[in-house]
């Protein structure tokens, strides 16, 4: 039995993957409810140093933070991405990415 925790991840993974067949189209599907409902920016910090996620983005195989500071980018694994505290609205979108992604 889903702890009530994994119901409400596995009820949002649902709404985002409707109407999707295959991996693809729920990657899909999920990278639009991130993106639609995380609020960005915002920081967290990356081995150490505090960084700003200004958006996410969806690649091939995965949806990315695309992280700054100062003038330096870089894209991040939304999987990889350390949670930041206090956790921005729509975080739980993330939460769900990853319990979809089994992690």
């Amino acid at each position: 039995m889903a702890s009530k925790g994994n119901a409400a991840l596995e009820a949002m993974i649902e709404e985002a993957t409707v109407d999707a067949y295959g991996d693809d189209e729920q990657l899909a599907g999920l990278f639009t409810m991130i993106e639609e409902h995380l609020a960005v920016p915002f920081t967290t910090t990356v081995l150490g140093v505090e960084v700003t996620v200004r958006k996410v983005d969806l690649t091939a195989d995965s949806i990315v933070a695309v992280c700054a500071r100062g003038r330096h980018r870089q894209k991040i694994d939304l999987l990889d991405l350390p949670p930041p505290t206090p956790a921005p609205d729509g975080a739980g979108w993330i939460d769900a990415y990853r319990h979809w992604a089994g992690r």
